[in-house]
């Protein structure tokens, strides 16, 4: 990845949906190499995937938490794992070093929905620890940085 890709990504992420042609005017390229490059990003796996970031209080998910989740056991994280792939309110999975096993963000309607979904966490088999934090307030939401910018 070079300079030129690393501009274009930035471009996708300030937004996904400009066209090649708005992009290839910003960076002074033509169209077709813009095309070219988002391919070949697309093919290599550099680009995954294309979403939407929404704004959870707008959707109706009023809360948003974080849960570190300890287990007891090794055994129990690919069920754990297979069930939490389930929960569409659980929005982001993380396994961790330290003290718990994992992280997972959750965005959810109310406390009350928040405490059923802490509940249904704790029914998963192996689950021994659990300390969830409250989201006050989001300052900053983004997937994934970019690489450094090299010339």
């Amino acid at each position: 990845m070079d300079y030129l890709d690393q501009q274009i990504l930035m471009k996708l992420k300030e937004n996904a949906r400009q066209s090649a042609s708005d992009i290839s005017k910003e960076i002074h390229l033509s169209v077709s190499t813009v095309i070219d490059r988002i391919r070949k990003m697309e093919s290599s796996g550099v680009i995954e995937s294309y979403t939407v970031i929404t704004d959870e209080k707008k959707t109706g998910n009023d809360v948003t938490a974080l849960m570190e989740i300890s287990l007891e056991h090794p055994r129990y994280n690919e069920l754990f794992i297979e069930n939490i792939k389930k929960n569409p309110n659980i929005i982001s999975c993380y396994y961790l070093t330290g003290e718990f096993d994992y992280l997972l963000k959750i965005a959810c309607q109310s406390s009350e929905h928040l405490e059923q979904i802490h509940h249904w966490i704790k029914d998963q088999g192996g689950v021994r620890q659990t300390r969830t934090h409250y989201v006050l307030r989001t300052e900053k939401n983004i997937y994934s940085p970019l690489p450094e910018a090299k010339e």
